[in-house]
């Protein structure tokens, strides 16, 4: 081994979720301004754009003494790793500084792109595509044999905000998210009318630019009652209705529905007096709009009832937890 100057390694990785040729300038710096730039892949993503922009590369897998021995008389040698047996040079790296027997070059980790956020959902794209291919089970489910799982998920989710448990709630939620995925996964496949995340995304996207006018647009919003509002408004040109009950779907549970009846009439400016009638339906249909009037919740009202109901039930048989 030479006493020369030790030099510099440089290690530079990349997101797999960014575009390759996608670098960072102090990337492309440390690029040209190497001594000798390494990469034990020869198919490794980035070569294309590397070679377009004239950056020339060795396909080499150096050991962590080779890599050593290239950086003496203080040159820069650049490691494109390629995930794959960088462990073991890294480690070697690793032996090579404890033993005491070398000056070991300065080893520098430059990132040359970075995840933007939401990052993470183009790998959960990509592993819900992959399930839906190679899952027995999964490659066979439709949207309506999928429903009862989201119904479940979000009364799950709605459960975990409750509890104010912070680890149930990032679960839950990747839950619910599932089964968005899985089911645009499914739309995919239609033969007539095939839509695909990117179209639900796409369309998400537009609905929220247009009903908030005040944050993309012309208009103000000062208080969440303007908000509330524009939204009104955005919706009714949206829908058309020709009723303010289009739209409120008669599956969900009893109170949400009663409650959402009652908003519908109470924004609209209508007078709608309640049905008049004998029995519990027309007593929680009063109370449930009674609730909507007054800004409760009734559904959650009753489910913080229920749970009291329940630790009291516990607390009669003598269970703690």
């Amino acid at each position: 081994m030479t006493s020369e100057s030790p030099g510099r390694v440089v290690l530079l990785t990349a997101s797999h979720r960014v575009a390759p040729g996608l670098l960072s300038w102090p990337a492309w710096q440390a690029l040209r301004g190497a001594d000798r730039v390494l990469c034990p892949d020869e198919h490794h993503p980035q070569l294309p754009y590397l070679r377009e922009a004239g950056v020339t590369v060795e396909h080499l897998r150096p050991t962590a003494e080779e890599l050593v021995e290239a950086c003496a008389g203080d040159r820069t040698v650049l490691l494109l790793p390629s995930g794959e047996g960088d462990r073991a040079l890294t480690d070697g790296l690793a032996r090579l500084a404890g033993s005491g027997r070398l000056t070991m070059p300065d080893l520098e980790l430059l990132p040359g792109s970075y995840d933007l956020p939401g990052a993470r959902l183009l790998d959960l794209v990509q592993i819900m595509d992959r399930i839906r291919r190679e899952c027995p089970w999964s490659s066979r489910q439709t949207h309506r044999g999928l429903a009862k799982y989201a119904i479940e998920e979000a009364y799950e989710l709605v459960e975990a905000i409750e509890d104010g448990d912070r680890r149930e709630l990032r679960e839950e939620l990747g839950d619910v998210l599932l089964q968005v995925v899985f089911h645009a996964r499914i739309a995919e496949e239609d033969p007539e009318e095939p839509f695909s995340v990117d179209d639900v995304a796409g369309t998400l996207v537009e609905k929220l630019i247009l009903r908030h006018p005040h944050v993309f647009g012309d208009e103000t919003a000062e208080t969440p009652e303007d908000v509330r509002a524009h939204w009104l408004r955005t919706k009714a040109i949206e829908k058309q209705r020709e009723s303010v009950t289009d739209g409120v779907p008669l599956g969900q549970p009893g109170l949400a529905l009663a409650t959402k009846l009652a908003s519908r009439v109470r924004t609209a400016g209508l007078d709608v007096p309640l049905p008049k009638g004998e029995g519990i339906g027309y007593e929680l249909l009063a109370l449930a709009a009674r609730a909507e009037t007054e800004g409760v919740d009734p559904e959650a009202a009753l489910r913080a009832a229920a749970r009291a109901y329940r630790d009291a039930i516990r607390a009669t048989e003598g269970v703690t937890a």
